[in-house]
């Protein structure tokens, strides 16, 4: 709790004044003020949180948390727990999605078991800060301790803070957990009251299995009756590791003075939490996507973020965060390298026809 509280004291409102200066100079550039929309939105954002009117392209790490949840159990889940090791292993040999996105735009991606229900063996990039071998079944008592909860924050915390040791100026949000959806979902549930609403498929759930999913979630959220005033109560209740990881790396890096992207339904989740410990720390996330996953538009409406894009993806891993770090670069090196109306000898009415 310590470390979380001293996290929490770190973390201020970004630079207004900086983010008026970036916008002022997008305003020179060779176009009609605006006509980049929400790339120049990103563009005055990483200023703020920066501190730097024109921000350097950031060295880009994806922080993928792992962990396993009980409640599958429950048959809530269209595939078994042993995928998530068997995912685990594949991330580090380089064949998944998240390998190829995170490859195309430069960013490196860091795996942390914080949750895994199985020991796995070293691999090439896994950091092994396990807290617990998975959730208990939020079904029949909370998922987690209260502490179990604090130390899986604490990893996320740790883990970003060396990556910004390391250099790394912009942080992407990814996760690996099978049944993840379902304590997502609870959380989403258990802060508005929607849950038919929020509940997706998932994995691929058929029509009976998605009611399986509603039932697990409503004895889950009557037998524990998670206190929404109180974060770390929702978190322990019905949350998961590494979604308790995540919402460390968001106070981590909001603490460190760096952007973080969301991702899909389960990183916004995390971020719930993250903003529900401290509104302030909303002022540094950029989100990403909008997820098939029904729940996540609802999710992104409470936090008051709006998505980049809209692809029609449900991957998870990260997969949107990542996609979206191009975006951010692109954002930036227009900032940087787009001539100004009196650089290129252009008349600025022009800029209003």
């Amino acid at each position: 709790m310590e470390k979380l509280q001293k996290v929490l004291a770190q973390i201020k409102p970004i630079d207004r004044e900086v983010m008026a200066k970036t916008q002022k100079r997008l305003d020179q550039l060779t176009k009609p003020p605006g006509s980049l929309g929400v790339l120049e939105e990103i563009a005055c954002r990483v200023a703020a949180i920066t501190g730097q009117v024109c921000p350097k392209i950031p060295r880009k790490t994806c922080i993928l948390m792992a962990g396993d949840h009980g409640v599958v159990a429950e048959g809530v889940s269209a595939f078994p727990q042993e995928v998530t090791p068997q995912m685990i292993a594949n991330f580090a040999r380089g064949g998944a999605a998240m390998n190829i996105i995170t490859n195309h735009v430069g960013s490196e991606l860091v795996l942390v078991d914080v949750g895994v229900a199985a020991d796995l063996p070293d691999m090439p990039g896994l950091l092994k800060r396990k807290v617990a071998f998975g959730t208990a079944n939020m079904a029949l008592g909370p998922a987690l301790t209260r502490q179990e909860a604090l130390a899986a924050i604490k990893v996320g915390i740790e883990v970003v803070e060396e990556c910004i040791a390391r250099g790394t100026g912009l942080v992407g949000l990814g996760e690996m957990g099978i049944g993840n959806t379902t304590p997502s979902s609870a959380i989403i549930a258990a802060y508005t009251g929607k849950l038919a609403e929020v509940v997706g498929r998932g994995t691929g759930m058929t029509a009976k299995g998605l009611t399986t999913k509603v039932r697990a979630i409503q004895r889950a959220l009557a037998v524990n009756k998670p206190d929404t005033s109180d974060p770390l109560d929702v978190l322990h209740k019905v949350g998961g590791l590494e979604i308790a990881a995540l919402t460390g790396v968001v106070l981590g890096a909001a603490a460190g003075g760096i952007p973080v992207i969301t991702d899909g339904f389960i990183s916004t989740a995390a971020v719930i939490i993250a903003t529900q410990l401290c509104p302030t720390a909303k002022e540094y996330l950029i989100a990403s996507h909008l997820s098939e996953e029904p729940g996540h538009r609802i999710m992104l409406d409470f936090v008051g973020l709006k998505p980049m894009l809209l692809m029609n993806m449900r991957l998870g891993e990260g997969t949107g965060a990542a996609l979206a770090m191009g975006l951010v670069d692109v954002a930036l090196k227009i900032l940087g390298g787009m001539a100004t109306f009196a650089e290129a000898a252009v008349d600025g009415a022009l800029s209003r026809d």
